[in-house]
């Protein structure tokens, strides 16, 4: 399906309104995954023309994302990751994981920016950063598209490493998202030490339920299950 690639407009209007010239564009996968980290790239690029074929990752194929990140690793003006790890969103929430692993990439840039374009419609970065919002970001803005192809290659990369030792979770094609053979071995040996245990596949797993993890809420409210999926579906 043919698609606009992505472009430099929304850079120009926060240079325009608010004088920033050092703009992220930050983008996570691994949101809605049973396993493994969640993981958030910020890129800056500038106003330069990008790379042929740049889009969201989830519409590349395998070949092309990770020819692509390649490419953009040495196009970008700078880029860093951040990671919140499986025990972090347990102990935290999706959100707050989003934020931490999303501060963690920013810091790790060699030069802070003053402004940052988040894709989708909420803000979970907060302040101090500047932030605005775009829907479909990874499809529009250059700097998200950028940041989006390079945290799904990294964070495939290395859970096909994670995956090494469990080879029945086939963690290498499914970067630990729901598939069936995911589920089958979750069903027959556990979860692994890279499960996130607040979730709410353990329900439908008896024999592995009383693993689950049931945070605290000091106020009383009950636990964040944004992003998460069921057993079946």
């Amino acid at each position: 399906m043919p698609y606009e690639p992505p472009t430099h407009t929304v850079e120009r209007s926060l240079r325009a309104t608010t004088g920033a010239k050092v703009i992220a564009g930050v983008d996570e996968v691994g949101r809605g995954a049973w396993a493994g980290p969640v993981t958030v790239c910020a890129a800056i690029t500038g106003l330069r023309r990008p790379p042929e074929g740049l889009t969201d990752s989830k519409l590349l194929t395998l070949k092309r994302r990770t020819e692509l990140a390649r490419t953009l690793q040495s196009w970008v003006t700078a880029y860093a990751l951040g990671h919140a790890s499986p025990e972090e969103i347990d102990d935290l929430g999706m959100t707050a994981a989003l934020r931490l692993a999303a501060v963690r990439a920013l810091d790790a840039l060699p030069v802070r920016p003053e402004a940052v374009i988040l894709d989708g419609k909420h803000n979970y970065l907060g302040a101090p950063w500047q932030v605005r919002t775009v829907i479909k970001g990874d499809r529009s803005c250059v700097a998200v598209a950028a940041a989006s192809v390079i945290a799904k290659v990294q964070r495939d990369k290395m859970m096909a490493e994670l995956g090494i030792d469990h080879a029945h979770f086939g963690f290498a094609d499914n970067a630990g998202y729901p598939s069936p053979v995911h589920k089958a071995a979750l069903a027959e040996w556990g979860p692994t030490p890279h499960h996130r245990l607040s979730w709410a596949y353990l329900d439908a797993l008896p024999q592995w339920r009383h693993l689950k993890k049931v945070r605290s809420w000091a106020d009383g409210s009950v636990p964040e299950i944004e992003g998460q999926l069921g057993f079946d579906f």
